[in-house]
């Protein structure tokens, strides 16, 4: 039985009108097909084995972040170029072209190795307009995608996703490779304030892309790598904000036979983030450069699980959001930071979720490490 019994009906509220599926009829009938279909255009990723690729020069662009930093200029810290974009993007028009802040998280990283070009979005903020108005400013064209990453289900990342689709259609990479860390990442989810949304895997698959697995380190673009599943090995006992439910629900959801079946309760369980994958980059003569994205398994056990994949222990920087937010309070973070002066990485790049109380803190703790991301903002490692 592809399903299992009937869920209870507090799952079934996700969308108006939506049912719990179970075996026998049409229902299950086209639940098996969509499962063929999604199968067939559905693939492991390529794993990371042996030498790790390595990149001359790395710039990471913040498409989508919480905020717009105004009238800050652009500087150079230790082997980092910083390049700030704000105010009027258009000098000689009206004052109507503005990047645009958001509660969300999507980066560009571009990447250059032996004179080749390699150009990989990773997540898509919370809503496509913004999304759409911030890549048109910042002139990140989407036909130059060699892959996209998805670090994890949480509607604040994938949001804009459908309507990139719809916009970019016929511009992409036939058969562009789409990375998500496992089948938890199609899950339905809800926080406090009610459904949180479902990854929509029939958009992902009309879209000629190819979704890729990659819960083990996977190669990407042959130029970065994903960390696969984080484990929880350090002090962090990270947050729970979101919980899941297993199954299909009017077409969203993910499959109970690719999930572990204690999971599968017919009701919604504390999300435990397992799918959550970061994406590195090791830059030459520098160290590795890590995308964390959100960090729900703990930012430390992100980078930690980079530095085990790689097996390479010097860390550049660290970019992403680090989910360090009440009730997590002092304590906790002055932990986290000692955590980083072992690992002692040269900038820590923080955004999205990380906290303010943690900025602030680490900026005391660690000086000019800690950068503060905005919209617009492009990181450099590397050669320029």
């Amino acid at each position: 039985m592809l399903f299992g019994p009937c869920v209870q009906d507090s799952a079934a509220t996700f969308l108006s009108g939506a049912a719990s599926l179970c075996s026998g009829g049409a229902g299950f009938v086209a639940a098996v097909i969509a499962t063929l279909a999604a199968d067939a255009k559905t693939q492991p990723a390529k794993v990371l084995r042996g030498e790790v690729p390595v990149v001359d020069t790395l710039a990471v662009r913040i498409v989508t972040d919480n905020i717009v930093i105004q009238f800050v200029p652009n500087e150079k810290r230790d082997g980092l170029t910083i390049e700030r974009r704000g105010g009027n993007t258009k000098p000689d028009r009206p004052p109507r072209h503005v990047l645009n802040g958001e509660w969300g998280l999507s980066m560009h990283a571009q990447s250059f190795a032996r004179g080749e070009e390699r150009n990989v979005l990773i997540d898509f903020g919370y809503t496509p307009e913004v999304l759409a108005n911030n890549m048109a400013i910042l002139g990140v064209d989407a036909s130059a995608f060699d892959a996209m990453v998805l670090s994890h289900g949480h509607y604040d990342h994938f949001g804009g996703m459908v309507g990139f689709l719809k916009a970019n259609k016929g511009r992409l990479k036939p058969k562009l490779p789409f990375y998500v860390g496992g089948e938890d990442c199609f899950c339905i989810r809800r926080n406090p304030g009610g459904q949180f949304g479902a990854l929509d895997r029939k958009a992902i698959l009309d879209a000629d892309l190819s979704l890729m697995m990659a819960d083990v380190p996977a190669l990407i673009a042959d130029h970065a790598f994903t960390t696969g599943r984080i484990g929880q090995i350090s002090f962090e006992q990270p947050l729970q904000p979101s919980t899941e439910i297993i199954g299909i629900f009017d077409g969203f959801g993910c499959f109970p036979e690719n999930m572990p079946a204690a999971k599968n309760t017919g009701d919604y369980i504390p999300d435990d983030f397992e799918h959550e994958i970061g994406t590195i980059y090791m830059v030459k003569d520098k160290g590795l450069v890590v995308l964390t994205s959100c960090s729900h398994r703990g930012v430390i056990n992100a980078v930690r699980q980079a530095m085990t994949a790689s097996g390479i222990d010097k860390v550049h920087a660290v970019i992403g959001g680090f989910h360090i937010v009440p009730p997590l309070g002092d304590d906790y973070i002055n932990k986290t930071i000692e955590e980083f002066r072992t690992i002692n990485p040269d900038h820590l790049i923080v955004g999205h979720c990380t906290g303010d109380r943690f900025y602030d803190l680490a900026r005391v703790a660690l000086g000019n490490k800690v950068v503060h991301s905005a919209v617009g903002t492009r990181f450099v490692f590397g050669k320029v």
